[in-house]
């Protein structure tokens, strides 16, 4: 989110095409006018020299992406789109075509793997820039996106590089063209006439959409102005200190309709929040995370949903796990307690104000845990606890961890290293993964609780819970970080049935198993939680169709995903700042927005 000089809020996604409402001065296509528009721009693009599948763009995790643009005026909303889709370093053509020779731009873009170079009518008539597609193609991966008209195209006859076309000069050609380098927009359309030898009739590739696409509502059959009310609803929390800010995230039909951030890091008002801000997102870790590795290992035959804890986990054969099944640890069945005491135990031996061979678990900056604590107390503690209530349901934290134990058993990876390269990463996500502040600065993420008992300080970038943060911030239950963008992304997976970007991640059936109600004795479906039957409880909202799973999380998090609407619906905020609260939960503020969506939805155009 970007901040102009009237001091409103603008969404990057769309560069300076749509602006919030509380700006007074809209921009030009907005709600039908942009959807009419982008029809009109899909009927007038084409993808030439696409013979080796470059586009849509695959493999994001070994991809490195680099986009050049010279005198286009519509590069900030491009190069935004572009980076809702994978990491895009930014190069300003302009500054190679004056005191630099081009050829520095080639040597400033030698370690990317592909490189998008955004065309005008007056690039292409530019022969230095011809020249340096042409060398660079012999290298890596040139895309070229080409906004101008028919006689420039003669101009590209000699190019080889796949090239976006479009005939329509306007910004949402440009977005267009953006999001059908990933997949996020299909192309489909060929050329119409004959323009050079190798561009005749029906010279042109067609792709399918394969990502999310970023659009407006009305592109879902959803009036603009009936998403309002979630406005008001996110200022009532702000307004009663249920949270300082959160960030709302809706995708409807494959398409980002609505992603907004309210209110600041604190409430202080330092930092507005904005939608990139990496949230904790609490208890989400575990189907946000483990329950997803879990998955895939499920798919492999490597993990076996009746099998105990005791085949996977030989430290727990001599205790009362032995016999727990991975599908009673996944319903919450199992009979665990559902967490075990953490800071209140903690020895003045165990823990140092410095790091050392002696002390390297991290749990924030100048509290330092002991060598192998985990293994020598906190595994323990989990092995010698009780089972009390087998068959029956009762959420545990302690579950999820033997959960973690056990996929790192079988993968001999830890967590958070497999499902940064199995998911993460080919996914395109971004910000998600635990240690954020090995990636990220602080500012980046809000703040959580200022802990004056235990950590006795504000805990910004590492873990809130716990039992987690005595772990190194890497548990199964709790860790995770993430923006609501990269949790759109990985649910828009599984709604998609285990595939995105063209990637089968999960098969279906597993997908419709896990997801599905499994339990007898509650709602719960396989590490998902899900629609409750109970109709008084109105959970996860009054109107969530009873195919809806998903998950909340104790900072004042929730991702539910409703397969009747094709919905996938986000909320991440960080209300257990500075003190930890239940106003959000009172307020029902989560849920009130999800129902202010199928309102929407309902209401239509």
């Amino acid at each position: 989110m970007t901040r102009n000089k009237r001091g409103c809020y603008f969404t990057v996604l769309f560069g300076v095409i749509f602006f919030h409402s509380a700006c007074a001065q809209p921009q030009p296509y907005t709600g039908t006018a942009f959807v009419k528009e982008q029809q009109s721009v899909e009927q007038a693009t084409v993808l030439l020299n696409n013979e080796k599948n470059i586009i849509p763009l695959q493999n994001l995790d070994n991809n490195k992406v680099a986009s050049i643009h010279f005198t286009t005026a519509y590069a900030q909303g491009f190069d935004s789109l572009l980076n809702k889709y994978s990491r895009v370093d930014l190069f300003d053509g302009k500054a190679y075509l004056g005191a630099k020779p081009l050829s520095m731009l080639t040597q400033d873009t030698r370690f990317y793997n592909t490189l998008i170079v955004q065309l005008t009518d007056a690039e292409v008539n530019n022969p230095q820039i011809i020249s340096f597609i042409n060398d660079n193609q012999k290298l890596k991966n040139v895309v070229v996106s080409f906004i101008g008209n028919s006689a420039s195209l003669v101009r590209l006859n000699d190019v080889t590089v796949p090239i976006l076309w479009s005939a329509r000069v306007s910004p949402v050609a440009a977005l267009f063209n953006a999001q059908a380098i990933f997949g996020g927009v299909a192309i489909t359309q060929r050329l119409t006439k004959t323009y050079t030898a190798r561009y005749t009739t029906n010279t042109g590739f067609l792709t399918t959409k394969m990502r999310l696409q970023y659009t407006v509502p009305e592109d879902a059959g959803i009036n603009s102005e009936n998403l309002k009310a979630i406005d008001n609803i996110a200022a009532e929390a702000i307004a009663e200190r249920a949270t300082p800010g959160c960030v709302v995230f809706v995708a409807k039909d494959g398409k980002v309709i609505f992603n907004k951030a309210y209110g600041y890091h604190t409430y202080q008002k330092g930092i507005p929040d904005s939608i990139t801000d990496i949230f904790d997102i609490a208890s989400m870790t575990k189907v946000s995370a483990t329950t997803v590795e879990a998955m895939q290992l499920y798919d492999e035959g490597k993990l076996n949903l009746d099998s105990t804890i005791g085949t996977y986990l030989p430290v727990a054969r001599n205790s009362n796990k032995k016999g727990l099944t991975v599908r009673e640890v996944l319903e919450h069945q199992a009979g665990l307690i559902p967490d075990i005491s953490t800071f209140e135990v903690i020895k003045p031996s165990d823990h140092s104000a410095d790091s050392s061979s002696a002390f390297p678990t991290k749990v924030n900056d100048g509290y330092y845990l002991r060598k192998n604590y985990f293994q020598d107390v906190m595994l323990p503690a989990m092995l010698r606890s009780a089972v009390r209530t087998r068959g029956q349901y009762v959420y545990s934290d302690v579950g999820m961890i033997f959960m973690q134990q056990i996929a790192e058993t079988i993968t001999t990876t830890p967590l958070n290293e497999y499902v940064q390269k199995k998911f993460y990463d080919p996914l395109g996500m971004q910000t998600a993964g635990f240690l954020p502040l090995n990636r990220f600065p602080a500012n980046r993420i809000p703040p959580t609780e200022d802990d004056r008992k235990d950590r006795r300080t504000l805990i910004d970038g590492y873990v809130h819970d716990p039992t987690a943060a005595l772990m190194g911030g890497v548990a199964g239950h709790a860790g995770l970080f993430a923006s609501a963008n990269d949790i759109g992304i990985l649910f828009q997976m599984l709604l998609n049935r285990g595939n995105y970007g063209g990637v089968q991640y999960i098969k279906p059936e597993t997908v419709d198993l896990w997801t599905a109600k499994q339990s007898a004795v509650s709602r719960r479906g396989l590490g998902f939680d899900r629609w409750d039957p109970i109709a008084d409880r109105h959970y996860p909202s009054r109107q969530a169709s009873n195919l809806t799973y998903g998950h909340t999380g104790f900072t004042g998090t929730c991702v539910w995903v409703d397969p009747k609407y094709n919905l996938v619906y986000v909320f991440l905020s960080n209300r257990v700042h500075p003190n930890v609260g239940n106003k959000l939960g009172s307020l029902n503020i989560r849920p009130r927005i999800q129902d202010a969506i199928y309102d929407a939805i309902q209401k239509g155009l």
